[in-house]
């Protein structure tokens, strides 16, 4: 006797192998990362060990460095501070329009125009005004950007004009 077979239908592509997952693969080495960072972050703060625990002169020391020194220095820097600031009025005042005079009336601190390499110069000028970006004030940030950049040059320079709360307000290529 002869035993058949019942054709079974072809496929006309043989079947796929089923996908490996890699879920477990991938979630192993995401928690390995954060543990990582963790220990990353623990030891760059200083954090764990017996040095916690010790209370000797070096807690007394770094607490009296963090005192404010003297008058003397904290003067000297606000009058730096307030000299780079008068400084950019000034140049203002002689060469600036009736608009960016009026604008540069709001400039409380000016940063970093005394450090100037031509490389990636950056200064900061903060004013009065309130609202960011997108605030009323935001014209006036433009006209005191403008108004810098035709004071100061270099080859690679940005300037950031910041309302009171440390809001963006403008910036510029000088």
């Amino acid at each position: 006797m002869s035993q058949q077979h019942p054709q079974q239908p072809t496929q006309p592509y043989p079947p796929q192998p089923p996908k490996k997952r890699s879920v477990g693969k991938t979630a192993g080495l995401g928690c390995a990362g954060i543990i990582a960072l963790f220990v990353i972050a623990g030891i760059a703060t200083g954090g764990g060990g017996a040095d916690s625990d010790d209370t000797s002169n070096k807690d007394k020391a770094v607490a009296a460095d963090s005192k404010p020194k003297g008058d003397g220095a904290e003067r000297s820097r606000r009058a730096d501070e307030k000299s780079e600031a008068e400084q950019f009025r000034t140049c203002v005042a002689k060469n600036g329009t009736d608009t960016e005079k009026a604008a540069v009336k709001h400039v409380t601190k000016v940063t970093g125009t005394d450090k100037r390499n031509d490389i990636l110069d950056s200064a900061d000028v903060f004013t009065d005004f309130t609202g960011g970006l997108m605030g009323p004030h935001q014209g006036e940030g433009k006209l005191i950007a403008s108004a810098f950049t035709s004071c100061y040059e270099s080859k690679n320079g940005l300037v950031t004009v910041y309302d009171k709360d440390g809001e963006l307000l403008a910036n510029a290529n000088y």
